[in-house]
C-alpha cells in the first residue's frame, strides 16, 4: 500500500532551501574544478580589499547559524523541541523510561560524534601533509552543506545505522549538522573558516546544554508535540518511500 504524499509548508521550504544548497554547490564547485588558486585567493581576501563571493558565502553561513542560537518564532518541528512553549507534556509519562531514553539517546550521540571525528581527521591529515589544500577544505564543507538537506529528505546513514530514530523531528542531533558542515574548518587558520567552526560549535552546545535541561522535551513518550499525529513537518515521508522502493 504506497502512502500518500502530504505536503505541508515545512516540506515545501525544506525543498525550495534544498535546491538553494544545491545551487551553491555547482557555484562553489564550479570555481573549485575551473580555478582553484582563485578560489583561495577569494576566502583569504580581506573584506576591506573587497567583497568576493566568498564573503557572501561567509554572511549566508553565518546569519544561518545565528538564527539557529536566537531562533525566529517560525522553525521547524525537529528545532522547536529545544524551545518551551511548544511542549506539550504526555500526562503521567515514566521519568524511569525517559531516564533510559536520555542514557541510551546520549550513547548513540558520542559514536556519531567519534564516528564523524575521525573520518574527517582522515582529510586534516591529508591538509597537515599538504595533499590536499584550502579549496578541497573548502569543497568539503560545501559537500556537507548540501549532504545536511539530503539527509533530513532522503537518506541519512546516522538515523539508520546509529541513533535509530524515527525521524528528524524526533532526532537527539538534529542541531549537531552545522558542527559536521564545518569540521573540515578547524584544519584551516584563518578568520574565514575558524569563525564559522568555532560558531558552529556555539550552536552545538547551546543544544547540549538544552537538551541536558530539558530531557523531556525530545523525547516523543513525554512530549505530544513530537508524536506523529501532531507533526506538521511530514519530512520523514519521502525517506519511507525511497526505503520502500
Amino acid at each position: 500500500m504506497k502512502t500518500k504524499w502530504i505536503s505541508t509548508i515545512m516540506t515545501r521550504m525544506y525543498l525550495v532551501k534544498l535546491i538553494i544548497r544545491i545551487a551553491v554547490f555547482l557555484m562553489v564547485f564550479v570555481l573549485y574544478v575551473t580555478d582553484k588558486e582563485h578560489m583561495m585567493s577569494l576566502m583569504l581576501t580581506p573584506v576591506w580589499m573587497g567583497i568576493s563571493p566568498m564573503h557572501v558565502l561567509w554572511v549566508m553561513f553565518m546569519v544561518m547559524m545565528i538564527l539557529h542560537i536566537f531562533p525566529l518564532e517560525r522553525v521547524t518541528m525537529a528545532l522547536k523541541k529545544a524551545e518551551p512553549e511548544p511542549y506539550q507534556e504526555v500526562e503521567g509519562y515514566s521519568e524511569l523510561e525517559l531516564h533510559q531514553f536520555v542514557q541510551q539517546q546520549n550513547v548513540r550521540a558520542w559514536c556519531v560524534m567519534l564516528v564523524w571525528l575521525i573520518f574527517n581527521a582522515v582529510f586534516g591529515a591529508l591538509y597537515v601533509f599538504n595533499i590536499i589544500g584550502i579549496p578541497d577544505m573548502l569543497m568539503l564543507t560545501v559537500f556537507y552543506f548540501l549532504c545536511d538537506y539530503i539527509c533530513i529528505l532522503f537518506y541519512c546513514p546516522f538515523q539508520h545505522l546509529i541513533m535509530k530514530n524515527k525521524c528528524c523531528v524526533n532526532c537527539r542531533i538534529y542541531d549537531w549538522g552545522h558542527f559536521m558542515m564545518f569540521t573540515p574548518m578547524l584544519f584551516v587558520q584563518n578568520f574565514f573558516s575558524w569563525s564559522l567552526f568555532f560558531t558552529s560549535c556555539v550552536v552545538l552546545i547551546r543544544w547540549e546544554v538544552i537538551y541536558a535541561k530539558h530531557p523531556e522535551r525530545f523525547w516523543s513518550g513525554s512530549n505530544k508535540t513530537l508524536q506523529c499525529v501532531n507533526c506538521k513537518d511530514k519530512t520523514c515521508q519521502m525517506k519511507r518511500r525511497i526505503m520502500r522502493n
